[in-house]
């Protein structure tokens, strides 16, 4: 059989499609490898929301067909400009996203001995985030239709996955020793408001702390002002869930956020967070936020930077708006210049990293409990409350007086801190 190697660009919700592309491919009998010039075949997951994640995926296309491989090209970029590609890249095999319930069918270009038949199913997915931590996929999709994402034109509508077959795939994850599960969709807090059952995010919470096994869940992408109190006392309840809001507000300006077609205001945020924070009072809050969207002024940018520092977010992940086609923003007037945006940028983070720091700072002294997932020369890494697994959050680097295993659960003494990490020692 063929060896296959894969590489998967984009988000974590796209790193799951992968892990379901090799498990498909491991179950109809292919080599899985690691290596670019040891594999027959190379999937590229593609990523396609904005410039810089295309220019990525193309120059990542070109760098595996100059392996003189077959190439096949999955993910949004396909599902977004299957035809242009086609155009471009005759050589290459292209099974968007759309086609994920055929894949097999599809692959049968690239291997015309294949006589399986389908396409992606959970129950064959290779986890790839460690024996301790795993993704879980709630839905896929988005309905909110923000002016300048091009999510629903590549995804389609909000479409939840049901409830059992979540509570199936989390039960066969616990019993296989998964310790963590991350919670993900493009809208969390939307689940099940297409299911008849009526199962909300809530009932799926509760749900999954009934499962022996699992030490922490976290959520994440959570929807301004679909967050319910209901949620947020569960997590102020509950030690299993991780008190971690994950809640993207792309802007604090009224009228921007009007423009975006974002849901809630200034007012409604600052209250949000007042209240988690009130609730919860270890909670740790994660945002994103776009600068350069049309029309946006030196004001709005200075008032943005008023409104992190009132909230005082411990991580916050910030990009320039690219202009996408498909999406309504891209006929707005009042478009503004990269160089514009990349000082406001600029100006954000560094605003940001004071913020960061002294929010950090206040974590001396604390002991974190986590999960050890990774060593960086002398020192492990740890994942607690503090930090998702991705790169918008900073680091927690440790020493031990023993050797210890990844996914292994230990207590860490803060001792210092940094604009984005921490350092302690494992307290014996």
């Amino acid at each position: 059989m063929l060896k296959i190697g894969l590489v998967s660009l984009g988000c974590a919700k796209n790193l799951v499609d992968s892990e379901n592309i090799l498990g498909l491919l491991r179950h109809d009998g292919y080599t899985i490898t690691s290596s670019a010039n040891d594999s027959d075949v190379i999937i590229v997951n593609t990523c396609g929301f904005i410039d810089s994640s295309k220019k990525e995926s193309i120059e990542t296309i070109f760098e595996m067909l100059s392996y003189g491989k077959k190439v096949v090209i999955t993910g949004c970029l396909a599902q977004r400009y299957e035809k242009e590609l086609k155009e471009e890249i005759p050589e290459a095999t292209f099974i968007p996203i759309h086609n994920y319930d055929k894949f097999n069918d599809y692959f049968k270009e690239v291997d015309s001995e294949l006589t399986a038949i389908g396409g992606l199913d959970d129950h064959y997915r290779m986890i790839s985030t460690g024996h301790y931590s795993a993704y879980l996929k709630i839905g896929e999709g988005c309905d909110n239709c923000c002016t300048y994402c091009a999510i629903p034109l590549i995804r389609g509508h909000f479409v939840s996955r049901p409830y059992d077959a979540i509570m199936e795939e989390a039960n066969q994850l616990a019993k296989q020793g998964y310790k963590e599960l991350i919670v993900l969709e493009q809208d969390t807090t939307k689940y099940g408001i297409d299911l008849k059952e009526k199962h909300n995010i809530v009932d799926l919470l509760k749900g999954l702390l009934l499962i022996k096994g699992l030490e922490y869940i976290r959520l994440l992408y959570l929807y301004p002002d679909e967050i319910t109190d209901e949620l947020i006392d569960l997590i102020a309840k509950e030690k299993k869930l991780t008190p971690y809001f994950d809640i993207p507000i792309q802007h604090s300006e009224d009228h921007i956020l009007k423009d975006m077609n974002r849901r809630g205001d200034k007012e409604f945020l600052r209250q949000l967070f007042k209240k988690i924070q009130d609730k919860v009072p270890n909670a740790i809050l994660r945002t994103t936020v776009m600068v350069g969207f049309p029309g946006e002024t030196e004001e709005d940018v200075d008032n943005l930077i008023a409104f992190m520092n009132e909230v005082q977010f411990d991580h916050l992940g910030a990009f320039t708006y690219s202009r996408e086609e498909g999406t309504k923003s891209y006929d707005f007037d009042n478009q503004i210049s990269e160089d514009v945006k990349k000082v406001r940028l600029d100006r954000v983070m560094r605003a940001q990293q004071t913020i960061s720091y002294r929010k950090n700072k206040k974590h001396v002294g604390e002991v974190m409990e986590g999960m050890v997932v990774g060593k960086d020369k002398n020192q492990y890494l740890l994942r607690s409350y503090w930090n998702a697994p991705d790169d918008v959050d900073g680091k927690i680097y440790f020493t031990s007086d023993k050797e210890l295993k990844e996914g292994e659960i230990v207590e860490v003494l803060i001792e210092d801190a940094f604009v984005y990490d921490l350092l302690g020692k494992q307290v014996k």
